[in-house]
């Protein structure tokens, strides 16, 4: 159950739309429910702003119907990320509601029995996060981290193969990287992108290693080193092949702008933040 979903109840409650047993039977499984093989933590989101997410690799395919179908009583929607095909096939056929993101392998589900809440002014995001992906073979890493953001509530702009062997295609599209509030920055081979991205722009850069490239760049540790040990500012590094971390860590920048900047319009028409 998330912020809203709780407020919204307790409103119902207030106005008498819903009785005090009824509300007790929704809050009862708070703060984690015990499947047997998972313990679902429904008290997520009001900790942290999106609900528990679910890791499909290891899973049965029944473990993870049965996980999404309780996380989805009390959640607007809920992310299952790694999906193999052949599992998100046999998962949507059985939850009508899901979709599959194939790049991504992400399984969106919309909440079941859930009203859907207006968003708090102080729950939107206040720009863009663009997803500059270094080459076409980076996409299911960049797709992760894209979809992420975008089921989270970010405005997600993407921009692919730009990377420095062929650096013109990057600085062509500099308009867009400046009108960003936030860029995830994926790289796979030496993973110098972020660097070069970081060197160009005044917002936060968050770089993903990808385990794309050949024998030397030992599955992503090349391009991890590279990425921390760059040298320009505003840099942060995911691990590898982690877009959905990266996916989550811009969309809380992007809710947490506004805090720190005052609301306006970039030289691309997007939406941006100005820090003082």
């Amino acid at each position: 159950m998330d912020v809203e979903r709780l407020s919204q109840l307790l409103k119902q409650v207030q106005s008498g739309e819903t009785g005090v047993e009824a509300a007790l039977e929704r809050l009862r499984t708070l703060p984690y429910e015990d499947l047997g093989f998972a313990r679902l933590d429904h008290h997520r989101a009001l900790r942290n702003g999106f609900p528990e997410v679910v890791y499909c690799p290891g899973k049965t395919v029944e473990q993870i119907i049965t996980i999404l179908e309780r996380l989805a009583v009390g959640s607007a929607k809920v992310l299952a990320t790694r999906a193999a095909p052949e599992a998100a096939f046999r998962v949507t056929s059985a939850l009508p509601q899901a979709v599959y993101h194939e790049t991504a392998r992400i399984i969106v589900m919309s909440g079941m029995g859930v009203q859907s809440a207006p968003k708090p002014e102080s729950q939107k995001t206040v720009g863009t996060v663009l997803i500059a992906a270094a080459g076409t073979a980076d996409l299911p890493v960049a797709e992760e981290a894209a979809i992420t953001a975008e089921e989270m509530g970010s405005h997600v702009e993407r921009l692919y193969d730009v990377g420095v062997a062929g650096l013109h295609r990057l600085l062509s599209q500099q308009d867009r990287l400046y009108a960003a509030n936030v860029i995830i920055v994926v790289a796979g081979m030496e993973g110098a992108l972020p660097s070069v991205v970081g060197g160009l722009v005044s917002r936060p850069v968050i770089a993903v290693p990808t385990s794309v490239g050949y024998g030397a760049s030992f599955n992503g540790l090349s391009p991890l080193l590279t990425m921390l040990n760059s040298c320009a500012t505003g840099v942060a590094v995911v691990n590898i092949d982690n877009g959905f971390g990266a996916g989550y860590m811009a969309h809380m920048i992007n809710l947490r702008g506004l805090e720190n900047g005052e609301h306006r319009t970039g030289e691309a028409g997007a939406s941006r933040i100005t820090y003082r």
